[in-house]
């Protein structure tokens, strides 16, 4: 993310602004498991059962960590937590689509996200360095990722399952004269895809996330949560924080997406510890109550 965290934090500001309360979402409190990725492969049935005991409800999955249907089952039901949802690349979408059909409905999952895009033509990114990737996008992509998106959605529905797609902060960089989510939503079909919106990298992106709620209200069904700190620094990368304890106002956030009446639910994602990990997700925790969001 080279970005300038001026540019990155752009809206942030005005999200700070806005005192509006929020209206009760009172979604059940949902964490993306991405957030405890260095815990779960040693202890996978003791991580989740901090996890509820801090009252988060709902999980999102992002890898199993080579444990079968019962045990992930057991494990969750020991911690008092739903898993809903899990997410994939396109990448692993296009090469285990049916397994991974397959493992979740035995599951019971409501849900599959796929959690990052592909390019139609690999072959052109060899002399692309890796880090330089994300930056790489055509609009011919976003656009064959929205064929993509649509073929996957309508085999997940076959499945009895919804797909969806979570972005990052790359949308939101104007593409040959135009938005890539923007593309991504007006280019696939609302009966076969749905958008879980990633509201701290929307404002990493230069996005914000109220104008996303307010025009794509029936697209929006799941939300991400996360903060970021500002940098002294314009060249910095922005720095993760907790909820509250960074750049981000969620409030009015909150009170569009509770307006929109379409989000179904929320995920906490808390990518990186400064402070002890329980200690942290029980600030991002007692944040999504504080406001109402949860």
């Amino acid at each position: 993310m080279k970005t300038s965290s001026a540019s990155i934090l752009a809206g942030a500001a005005l999200l700070h602004g806005n005192k509006a309360n929020a209206q009760a979402l009172k979604l059940p409190l949902g964490l993306q498991l991405y957030s405890v990725r260095q815990y779960l492969p040693t202890d996978y049935d003791g991580t989740l059962k901090v996890l509820g005991e801090l009252g988060y409800r709902e999980v999102e999955a992002a890898g199993y960590y080579n444990h079968s249907v019962a045990e992930v089952r057991q494990a969750m039901d020991k911690a008092n937590l739903k898993l809903v949802s899990s997410h994939y690349s396109l990448d692993d979408l296009h090469k285990q689509l049916d397994s991974i059909l397959a493992f979740h409905h035995e599951l019971g999952v409501g849900h599959i996200i796929c959690s990052f895009p592909g390019f139609k033509d690999p072959s052109r990114l060899k002399n692309v360095a890796p880090k330089d990737r994300i930056h790489a996008y055509t609009l011919e992509d976003w656009r064959w990722n929205a064929e993509q998106f649509n073929a996957i959605g309508e085999k997940v529905n076959e499945a009895g399952m919804r797909f969806g797609y979570h972005n990052h902060f790359m949308e939101f960089k104007e593409t040959e004269g135009a938005i890539p989510l923007v593309e991504l939503i007006e280019h696939t079909d609302p009966a076969k895809v749905t958008i879980e919106m990633d509201c701290g990298w929307v404002v990493v992106g230069g996005g914000d996330p109220v104008e996303y709620l307010r025009k794509f209200p029936k697209r929006i069904t799941m939300l991400h949560v996360k903060d970021f700190k500002r940098s002294a620094d314009p060249a910095a990368e922005p720095t993760v924080a907790e909820l509250g304890q960074g750049s981000i106002d969620y409030r009015p956030i909150f009170a569009e997406a509770a307006k929109s009446g379409h989000i179904e639910h929320i995920f906490v994602e808390q990518e990186a510890f400064d402070i002890p990990w329980m200690q942290s997700l029980k600030v991002d925790a007692d944040y999504m109550r504080k406001l109402g969001a949860a």
